[in-house]
């Protein structure tokens, strides 16, 4: 398989980085929505948010290297038969997911600094705290966290589906492009 995308194919690395993304955010939803039920005697009432937190920054990381992957190296172009407007509008999807992973990560990050701590990154390295003790910036930060991550999971579902409209109904190579065939 090639490393780089072709004018047909994606690449070993945008297909990678498709998919770990896709299970890094499945999973931080999955734990964060387990996690604020926690009360304070549960045994992962520390640990849960420790690894929301570590793994959050470690996907924001990688997002950047992403978009930046994206930009120099170009997917492929649109399948024969498809309309324009399918085209857009998956372009449009993919921009505004980018947009609201961004903007999670941006909150997420600014619900746990807000007081002025840093993020401990599983104990390899921290993050300090931006803005220092913001009055009240939690409790934005979070609003803004937990609507954009259920953005996040709809549309990725809406994604998901088009993907196998396109498999099962239109038959085309869509989805198998970005499974690796």
């Amino acid at each position: 398989m090639q490393v780089f995308n072709s004018s047909s194919r994606f690449g070993v690395v945008s297909i990678l980085l498709h998919w770990l993304v896709a299970v890094a955010v499945f999973a931080l939803f999955g734990l964060g929505l387990w996690m604020v039920d926690l009360n304070y005697y549960h045994e992962w009432y520390k640990t849960g948010p420790d690894i929301h937190r570590s793994v959050g920054i470690l996907l924001f990381g990688l997002m950047i290297f992403r978009v930046l992957w994206r930009v120099v190296n170009r997917g492929p172009g649109p399948l024969p038969g498809q309309a324009k407007w399918e085209v857009r509008l998956a372009h449009g999807v993919h921009g505004v997911l980018y947009l609201l992973l961004f903007i999670a990560f941006v909150s997420g990050y600014l619900i746990t600094t807000a007081d002025g701590s840093s993020i401990h990154v599983f104990d390899w390295f921290t993050v300090p705290s931006v803005t220092g003790q913001v009055k009240g910036l939690e409790e934005v930060a979070g609003d803004i966290h937990y609507w954009t991550t259920w953005a996040i999971v709809v549309l990725a579902g809406l994604h998901a589906a088009a993907a196998f409209k396109h498999h099962l109904i239109d038959r085309d190579d869509t989805l198998r492009r970005m499974v690796g065939r």
